[in-house]
């Protein structure tokens, strides 16, 4: 059987949307993904019409693309089954609702939005156009995030009370960031949070929230700090406590409370000299052992070791390649070619629901750490120019 073919659309021409089409364009047969297959037939840049040729030519996409300066071409591009929107978060619900408007379907890059009312909307309308939307949460699709999910639902660690999860790295931010670079200006949402503390929070949520059946997951509490970056006022440093009323995977244990740390920092990293020495920036404690992923960053991590408690068994190390040198997004891609060949409106993966809780929880986050965006890209108005 021929595999299925998705057409793509691609919203920006940043770094990221070029790695994405690079993992894109590297033959799934690499990874063993014989049903599905992948074309980029047009791209856009909001600023020029140039910049999309540019990019085309520097990705390697072949011959026939189009080519738009504007994104309302490129929605109304009839030849694109999805989207990808792979712009800043401050103009995610823009440019999701744009999409979404014009009935196409949309992978969108995380954080998926600003706030949990910009993402409920998104989810709200691509139901009523029967569009499909994700959030780009690709470290999720990975086979390595896949079989520790996997572990802690068969018990191979026992139930599990608490996850440490870090995802930070040393920059010496005054030099390295100037304030209108993304990472540290409020306007574009920038800070540590949303850029970087979504994948220590998808640690602990794919693992002590995910690992239960759908009508089991319970939201967390949550308590949090946050260090304000001083020449601009986004969070350099944010740490979570989120405490669940629930554990992983039997939901049966006495008390029945497991917490998660997620931690993020533009000052101080989790792997200081990136060859491991610290030790795992994600560790997944249950009452029988641990699960200590390791690399990558936590983003990207290419290791996982069990470690049984004390007589129950030798310590395992299990290590992951990315086939045909890639990146590791054709994962998430392929799960969106599957979702649309089979009619879903949403990823079991990365579902709505959970997509709405973890911004829930980022904005109490940011209520507590007193961080709020300018009024603009915090508003659920549409269309707004930005």
């Amino acid at each position: 059987m021929a595999p299925h073919t998705i057409r793509w659309g691609i919203m920006a021409t940043g770094g990221i949307a070029n790695t994405f089409v690079r993992d894109l364009l590297i033959d799934p047969k690499t990874r063993d993904a014989s049903d599905v297959s992948h074309q980029v037939v047009a791209v856009a840049s909001s600023s020029s019409q140039d910049r999309a040729t540019k990019f085309i030519a520097d990705t390697g996409i072949p011959a026939g693309c189009a080519v738009y300066g504007d994104y309302e071409s490129l929605v109304a591009d009839k030849n694109v089954d999805v989207i990808y929107v792979a712009t800043p978060h401050s103009h995610h619900y823009q440019n999701v609702m744009l999409a979404l408007q014009a009935k196409k379907n949309v992978l969108c890059e995380k954080a998926f939005t600003v706030n949990a009312a910009q993402t409920k909307i998104l989810c709200e309308t691509a139901k009523k156009n029967n569009c499909f939307l994700m959030e780009a949460v690709w470290t999720r699709y990975f086979p390595l995030s896949i079989q520790v999910r996997r572990l802690i639902q068969s018990g191979e660690i026992g139930e599990v009370l608490r996850v440490v999860a870090d995802t930070s790295f040393a920059n010496e931010v005054e030099k390295e960031f100037d304030t209108a670079n993304r990472m540290v200006n409020p306007d574009l949402a920038g800070g540590a949070l949303l850029d970087l503390g979504i994948y220590s929070l998808t640690w602990v949520f794919q693992t002590l929230y995910h690992t239960l059946p759908r009508d089991q997951r319970k939201a967390p509490t949550v308590a949090a700090q946050m260090t304000p970056y001083h020449l601009t006022g986004a969070d350099e440093s944010t740490t979570i406590l989120l405490s669940f009323p629930t554990t992983t995977p039997s939901n049966d244990t006495h008390p029945q409370h497991s917490q998660g740390i997620a931690m993020t920092n533009i000052r101080v990293a989790s792997d200081p000299d990136e060859k491991g020495s610290a030790g795992p920036a994600i560790r997944i404690q249950g009452v029988k052992g641990e699960i200590q992923v390791f690399g990558g960053p936590a983003y990207r991590p290419t290791t996982y070791r069990i470690v049984p408690k004390q007589g129950h068994g030798a310590v395992r190390t299990v290590e992951y390649e990315f086939p045909g040198k890639g990146h590791g997004m054709y994962w998430e891609a392929d799960e969106v070619a599957r979702c649309l060949r089979d009619g879903k409106l949403e990823s079991e993966g990365m579902p709505w629901e959970e997509s709405i809780v973890i911004m829930e929880v980022m904005d109490e986050v940011r209520r507590q750490g007193g961080l709020m965006y300018p009024q603009k890209i915090e508003s659920t108005e549409f269309p707004l120019p930005l």
